[in-house]
């Protein structure tokens, strides 16, 4: 292990993130010390939030600089232990970040048991994503049974897991994406109601007919003519859980057209709605609760999942940008080294 690979942020983009943005170096494999570990990146996570942290404009999260490694949740297997509670060959859930290599003082660290089921999980339908779908759906769209859920992003990583959840409480889940076969995987595999593609001419017109009693709760993902057209749709005291806008992550000017912003509010009056942002880690008190239900439901087989794998670090960018544009399929992963489970 004489070299390590790394992707920095070499200046912050306007617009869509490239490789002048986002470079790939070759650096020395760092040697653990007292107190530290030295981690081998297996699984890399690629999810929208990561356009902000790019950004100098204020967020809920301080952006990283520019020759910072790029941030992002990782499984990684311990190499080589300076640190009391691990050794070589644990697997462990890591802030490692786009590299191949990383050392950690033990802060965050978590450790995975493989038997139970996929590494990749634990930073898709088991981690993060599905966390965030959990807690923000109980939280903060506090489905009935009987109600309508809308989900944007509905074949995504966090819309997958929300529209199945809707179904598991009772709720008519209504899912909203970008591609036929996309919509298809919704209804065919994931067992939503109904999906409708935001793409084609007529959309408005197709999601207000799949959702004939209004809307109770939008899980909102996405924003933009998704967000346009949801939002007449919605029943008085319905409930918008925000967690997300990537339609417009890459805005580098207003949206054009009118200011929609007075009608939006006048809808929020009179329906009495309830917009709410909130990040998964303001509901960590959660976590044993997701970890048990996600897992039963999974076990018995009431919630299924995708993930989209590509391989090598060096495609990260390209793999980053398909995300930003909707061509990924599933929870988006880049394999950075050889999985255990596969030797």
């Amino acid at each position: 292990m004489a070299s390590a690979r790394r992707i920095y942020l070499a200046a912050f983009p306007e617009g869509m993130p490239t490789t002048e943005h986002l470079k790939l170096e070759e650096v020395p494999v760092p040697a653990p010390a007292e107190g530290q570990v030295l981690l081998r990146v297996i699984y890399l996570s690629l999810d929208p939030y990561m356009r902000g942290r790019m950004s100098p404009v204020r967020s809920y999260a301080s952006h990283i600089n520019p020759g910072d490694t790029m941030v992002g949740g990782t499984v990684c297997e311990v190499m080589e232990s300076r640190l009391e509670g691990f050794a070589p060959g644990d697997i462990v859930l890591a802030g490692a970040g786009w590299q191949t290599h990383a050392l950690s003082d033990g802060t965050g660290l978590r450790k995975l048991d493989p038997a139970r089921g996929p590494l990749s999980a634990a930073l898709g339908v088991l981690g993060m994503p599905g966390f965030t779908a959990y807690a923000g759906l109980l939280e903060h769209g506090r489905p009935k049974a009987g109600e309508t859920v809308v989900v944007s992003a509905a074949s995504g990583a966090v819309g997958q897991v929300v529209g199945q959840m809707a179904r598991i409480l009772g709720c008519r889940a209504v899912g909203v994406a970008g591609a036929e076969d996309k919509c298809r995987y919704v209804t065919e595999t994931l067992g939503f109601d109904a999906a409708v593609n935001y793409r084609d001419a007529d959309f408005p017109e197709q999601l207000a007919a799949a959702c004939p009693d209004g809307v109770d709760v939008y899980f909102e993902n996405v924003g933009g003519a998704v967000f346009d057209a949801v939002l007449p749709l919605m029943n008085d005291f319905g409930r918008i859980p925000v967690c997300g806008r990537i339609a417009h992550y890459n805005d580098s000017a207003p949206p054009p057209g009118p200011d929609r912003l007075p009608a939006a509010m006048g809808l929020v009056l009179t329906r009495r709605l309830t917009f709410r942002g909130f990040l998964q880690f303001d509901h960590l008190d959660r976590w044993e609760d997701f970890m048990r239900d996600m897992g039963g439901w999974l076990a018995e087989g009431r919630v299924q999942y995708r993930e989209e794998i590509v391989d090598g670090l060096e495609n990260a960018v390209e793999a980053f940008q398909g995300l930003l544009t909707g061509r990924n399929r599933g929870k988006l992963v880049i394999r950075v080294g050889e999985d255990p489970a596969a030797r």
